[in-house]
C-alpha cells in the first residue's frame, strides 16, 4: 500500500512519498526530467498517459517554476487497475467485482484518525505577503479553461458545526489571484451544507495536496454524512491517519502532506468571483463561467521540496482518467448504502468507469415484485445522487454487470417498456455540469443543483406471467443450455479435436463446465 517508517516509533507511516516509492518498485513511475509547461502541456501529456494505461507521472522541470517553491507535480498515480490493487493491497489478477466486494467490506471497518503533535508538513509556514500561490505549478490543463486549477486531486477539509465530524472533499478550484482560490460549491454536498451552518460568517477550509492517494480516492467518493473520510482512509491503510493542528483555522490535516493551503470562504454573494470554464468530468467543454465562493488564504504549509498532487478531468471512450477509477470506491458504497436502507439481495454493483457514475448497475437475487423500484428509491434518496444514479439499472445474478454484452443482452430480452419495465422520476435535482441538462436549468445561484429527469431500467425477469407448462412450470423461460453429460463429453474430447485454443466455458470467463454454470443461473 505504501508506507515509510518512522524513525522515532518504528511505525509504517503512508504518505504520497512512500506511495510514489511503491509505484516505483512496481514499475508504475515516471520521473519527466524533460522540460514541460505547465501551460496545456502537462494536459495533453497526462490525456495521452491515461489513454494507454501509463504510470503515474512527476514532473521535474516544469517551464517557470525551477527555482519557485514548489517544483514537482504528480499525476496518474490512481489512472489505472494495477494502481488500485497495488494501493488496495489486492493481487494484480484480482476482477473489478473483487475489487469493490473487498471495498465494501472495508468501508464497514472504519479506523479513527489520531492527533499528532506536529509532521512534515509543518516544515516551512509561510504566512501575510509572503503567500504566493503562483509559486505552485497547477497547470492549465485544457485550452478552453478560464485559469490554472490547482484544486483538482485534493482534500477539501471542513467541520459540521453541530456534530464536529469532518467532511474531506474534492471540489475544483482555480487561481485567482496570490491568495485567492476561487471554488465550485454545490449546496447539497457535504461543505456546501457547512457553509450555510457558518452564515454568515467565513467558514474555516483546509486544502491538503499530496498525500497518501487513499486520500483524493475517499474524498471523492459519496459516503453518507454520519460517515468521516479520514476514518474510511484509516480503513484502506490498516491503521489511523495521523493529523496535525492547522495554524489559522479550527482544522485538522495529514502530519505528512505534502502541502495545505489554509483559509476561509465567505457565504457573501458580494464576495463571489467568475470561476471557469473547465473541461469537467463529462468530457465536453463547458463554455462559460459563473460566480462562486472565494477561499481567502490565510497559510500555507508545506514540507521541503514539497509535491503538488493534480489530476485531469474529462472522460469519454478511450480515454478515462482518475476520476474513473474512483468508481470501484463509489460502487461499494452504493452497495452498502443499498444494505442500509434495507434492500435484500444485492450481489454485485458497478458504476461505469467512461459515465462516472452517471449510470449504475445493481445486480440482484430478486426476491419480490417491486425489487428493482426499491433499488431505484434506495439510491435517489442519498445526497450522493446530485452527481450520480441518474440512469439506474437492475439485473438478476446470472447477468454479469462488467461484461457489456451480457447488459445488452439482458436490455434486449428482459426488458419490455409497455409492462413498466421503464420507469421515469422527475425533475429532481442533478448534476449541474452534465451537458444534457438545459443551462437554464443547471443554474446553481438559483436552484442550488442541476434538473435531472432518472431512469429506473427494471432487465429482471418479470414475475407478471403466469407459470406454463412448455416452460417447465417457470414465470419465464429457461435458458438454453448444453446438457451438462454433453458438456463433459465435449470437454473430455477437447483435445483430440486439435481445434487448438484453450477449452472455456459458455461464459468464456471461467473453465466451468457448463453443469456448474447452470448451478448459478436462478429459475423464476
Amino acid at each position: 500500500m505504501g508506507c515509510r517508517r518512522d524513525t522515532v516509533s518504528n511505525e509504517l507511516v503512508p504518505d504520497l512519498r512512500s506511495w510514489m516509492a511503491t509505484l516505483e518498485a512496481a514499475g508504475q513511475l515516471r520521473h519527466i526530467t524533460a522540460r514541460v509547461d505547465w501551460d496545456e502541456e502537462i494536459g495533453a501529456i497526462t490525456r495521452a498517459n491515461l489513454s494507454l494505461g501509463g504510470p503515474a507521472l512527476l514532473f521535474e522541470n516544469i517551464v517557470g517554476h525551477e527555482d519557485t517553491r514548489c517544483t514537482k507535480f504528480l499525476t496518474s498515480a490512481i489512472g489505472n487497475r494495477c494502481q488500485i490493487r497495488l494501493m488496495l493491497g489486492l493481487p494484480p489478477s484480482s476482477s473489478d467485482a473483487a475489487v469493490v466486494r473487498h471495498l465494501k467490506d472495508a468501508f464497514l471497518k472504519p479506523i479513527p484518525p489520531r492527533i499528532v503533535q506536529t509532521g512534515p508538513v509543518k516544515e516551512n509556514s509561510i504566512a501575510g505577503d509572503q503567500i504566493d500561490l503562483w509559486q505552485f505549478p497547477a497547470p492549465k490543463w485544457h485550452a478552453a479553461d478560464g485559469g490554472r486549477y490547482i484544486d483538482t486531486f485534493c482534500g477539501v477539509v471542513t467541520e459540521d458545526k453541530v456534530t464536529g465530524r469532518d467532511n474531506i472533499g474534492v471540489y475544483r478550484g482555480m487561481i485567482v489571484d496570490r491568495d485567492k482560490i476561487a471554488k465550485l460549491l454545490a449546496p447539497i454536498q457535504g461543505w456546501g451544507g457547512h457553509l450555510q451552518q457558518y452564515k454568515p460568517e467565513p467558514m474555516p477550509v483546509a486544502i491538503v495536496y499530496g498525500w497518501h492517494d487513499v486520500l483524493p480516492f475517499c474524498a471523492g467518493s459519496p459516503f453518507p454524512k454520519d460517515v468521516c473520510e479520514w476514518d474510511m482512509m484509516g480503513a484502506l491503510l490498516g491503521r489511523p491517519v495521523d493529523l496535525v493542528a492547522c495554524e489559522t483555522v479550527p482544522l485538522h490535516v495529514p502530519a505528512s502532506a505534502e502541502i495545505v493551503v489554509e483559509g476561509y470562504v465567505d457565504p457573501d454573494p458580494a464576495t463571489f468571483v467568475p470561476e471557469g470554464p473547465f473541461a469537467e468530468y463529462p468530457g465536453y467543454l463547458d463554455g462559460h463561467a459563473a460566480p462562486t465562493p472565494v477561499l481567502q488564504v490565510t497559510r500555507i504549509t508545506h514540507r521541503n521540496d514539497p509535491v503538488l498532487r493534480g489530476s485531469l478531468e474529462g472522460m469519454r471512450p478511450g480515454f478515462l482518467v482518475e476520476d474513473s477509477m474512483i468508481n470501484y470506491a463509489r460502487s461499494a458504497i452504493a452497495w452498502n448504502v443499498l444494505e442500509s436502507a434495507g434492500v435484500r439481495g444485492v450481489t454485485d454493483v458497478w458504476m461505469s468507469q467512461v459515465s462516472n457514475g452517471t449510470n449504475i448497475v445493481v445486480q440482484v437475487h430478486k426476491a419480490y415484485r417491486g425489487h428493482a423500484q426499491q433499488v431505484a428509491a434506495a439510491l435517489w434518496g442519498t445526497s450522493g445522487s446530485i452527481w450520480f444514479y441518474k440512469n439506474v439499472m437492475v439485473v438478476e445474478e446470472d447477468i454479469d454487470i462488467h461484461d457489456p454484452q451480457a447488459l445488452d443482452w439482458a436490455m434486449a430480452y428482459r426488458v419490455n417498456v409497455g409492462l413498466g419495465d421503464i420507469s421515469f422520476y422527475g425533475p429532481t435535482l442533478g448534476s449541474p455540469l452534465d451537458p444534457s441538462t438545459p443551462p437554464e436549468k443547471a443554474d446553481m445561484g438559483k436552484y442550488g443543483s442541476g434538473e435531472w429527469t432518472r431512469v429506473l431500467i427494471d432487465a429482471t425477469r418479470s414475475w407478471e406471467f403466469e407459470p406454463r407448462p412448455e416452460w417447465g412450470g417457470r414465470h419465464y423461460p429457461a435458458v438454453n443450455k448444453i446438457s451438462p453429460a454433453l458438456e463433459a463429453r465435449v470437454a473430455a474430447r477437447w483435445d483430440e479435436l486439435g481445434i487448438g485454443i484453450a477449452y472455456l466455458s459458455a461464459d468464456r470467463r471461467e473453465l466451468l463446465t457448463m453443469e456448474q454454470l447452470s448451478r448459478r443461473l436462478p429459475d423464476v
